[in-house]
């Protein structure tokens, strides 16, 4: 069998063009699948029968695997077992009529507003590095964003004085999500007070965030600093940059948004979800997040 795998990992790099992360997530999926096969005297595809992969399901429920890593198995055994009746080494894909099993979902880790506020407070905000962590900390809870979009905001993407940012999602999708006020004087301080002394020209590429060198933060740099103050804050929780964004849809839903609103502003990355939702228009999220957000601070 590992013959087959071995022309379905050709095909995958070579005609698919896909990551190598990707591949090797295909080849591991793979390999114990063919294990289990070999391990029942079953050596080539066309011996393979549905109820043999419901089986190897069944086996990796039985193992304890996350419901995201058994979906992801299923969704490599399908694309293999594709990729042989497209090549015409077998006559029949036996993963044709397989129906995914009902997985328990996870439910998010969230933090509550006392533990959000228990991180803020841990913060320096007399020095350069906490009012630019702070800004990081206030966006991620206020926005929603995930760290990849985060670290990719621009200042052309942002518009103080409409509270707006623009945010490019997965697939470059572009939408528009809302800041409350604590977030805007927080930017607003960090860009006048912190970035204009960090920016190091063409090093900085017009980046919104920074490190203290001046080039454009990382992923791990904002892993780094939500790590040092949820330790400060004494929270027990594992807590990542998603957790913010976990924390903001719950929070907003918690408080009665309206759960369309809350996905436009999230970016959901499923099509017809987002075009159902496509029409909002921004006075109306904005209304909805300035309604029921937490850290929404009234100007009056």
């Amino acid at each position: 069998m590992q013959i087959y795998i071995k022309d379905f990992i050709n095909y995958l790099k070579f005609e698919r063009n896909l990551s190598n992360n990707t591949i090797d997530a295909y080849q591991n999926d793979l390999n114990r699948y063919i294990q289990f096969l070999e391990e029942r005297k079953i050596t080539q595809p066309g011996q393979i029968h549905l109820t043999d992969i419901q089986k190897f399901i069944g086996c990796l429920v039985d193992l304890g695997l996350a419901a995201t890593s058994i979906t992801r198995n299923i969704s490599s055994l399908r694309i293999f077992h594709k990729f042989l009746l497209g090549e015409n080494l077998v006559q029949i894909d036996p993963s044709e009529l397989l129906q995914s099993p009902r997985l328990p979902r996870k439910l998010p880790k969230v933090l509550d507003l006392n533990e959000i506020n228990q991180i803020v407070a841990q913060i320096d905000t007399t020095s350069s590095k906490g009012i630019r962590d702070k800004a990081i900390i206030e966006i991620l809870y206020s926005s929603g964003l995930r760290v990849s979009e985060l670290i990719g905001l621009k200042m052309s993407d942002v518009f103080l004085e409409h509270k707006i940012i623009r945010v490019f999602g997965k697939g470059s999708k572009e939408r528009i999500v809302p800041f409350g006020k604590q977030a805007h004087d927080d930017i607003n301080k960090y860009i006048t007070a912190v970035r204009s002394h960090l920016s190091r020209g063409t090093k900085s590429k017009d980046f919104l965030f920074l490190n203290m060198r001046g080039s454009p933060i990382s992923r791990m740099g904002i892993w780094k600093i939500i790590r040092q103050y949820v330790v400060l804050a004494g929270i027990k929780k594992e807590v990542s940059p998603h957790v913010f964004r976990h924390s903001f849809a719950t929070h907003l839903l918690e408080g009665g948004a309206h759960l369309r609103a809350v996905q436009e502003m999230l970016g959901h990355s499923d099509i017809s979800t987002t075009q159902i939702y496509s029409h909002l228009d921004r006075e109306y999220l904005k209304e909805q997040h300035r309604t029921f957000h937490p850290r929404w601070i009234s100007e009056k």
